[in-house]
Order: structure tokens, then sequence, then C-alpha cells
């Protein structure tokens, strides 16, 4: 399974695509797939069939698709900036994800 650079509840921005420049926080990822939800952005119309029993509407509503992780990147909380990620080895043996531009720890 491939190790994702995106994880749930990062912000991240979207560098490529109909959002570009945009910013936003991961609902989920998808590591099997390599795409990951992003609240707010990439919407697409859903059109959904009114069902009374369970109290849904019919029509055309608007909902989150999922953006290929390629196309987005962390935002360090430091830095402030879109970054790209690395990997350190931490002194307990853990792994932690770290800015490339100002060598913050993105995990706690």
């Amino acid at each position: 399974m491939p190790n994702a650079h995106i994880k749930k509840n990062d912000l991240v921005y979207v560098i490529t695509g109909k959002d570009r420049g945009k910013t936003g926080k991961v609902l989920k990822v998808f590591v099997d797939k390599n795409r990951a939800i992003v609240e707010g952005l990439n919407f697409i119309q859903k059109h959904t069939r009114a069902n009374p029993q369970k109290n849904v509407k019919g029509g055309i509503l608007p909902k989150e698709a999922s953006i290929h992780v390629s196309n987005l990147m962390v935002v360090c909380k430091r830095c402030n900036k879109h970054a790209r990620t690395g990997i350190t080895r931490m002194q307990d043996g853990h792994k932690a994800r770290v800015c490339k531009n100002c060598n913050e720890l993105l995990d706690q």
C-alpha cells in the first residue's frame, strides 16, 4: 500500500485544476486510489431521486468530489505556506512528516 503525504484534517493547497490556488481541509483520504476529498473544493452536481421514507428531497445537489493527491500540497502551520513534505525518524523510532521549507513537524 502506498504511503500518502496527505492525511485527514490536513490543511491543503490545490496546485492545479479548476480550484487552483484554493485551500481547504481534508475530509477523507482514499490511499488505495491516491485521492482525497477536500472540504469546499471540486464540487460536482449529484442528481438525486426523492425518497419520502428517508426524508430526502430530489433534485440536483452540489457535492465534493475527490482530487488526486499529486494536485495537493500540505500547508505548513509555522511558515504558513504550501510546502513539500519529507519524512524524518524520531528519537523513539517513529516516522513523522516535516515541512521541507522550515523543518517543522507536521505530525503531532
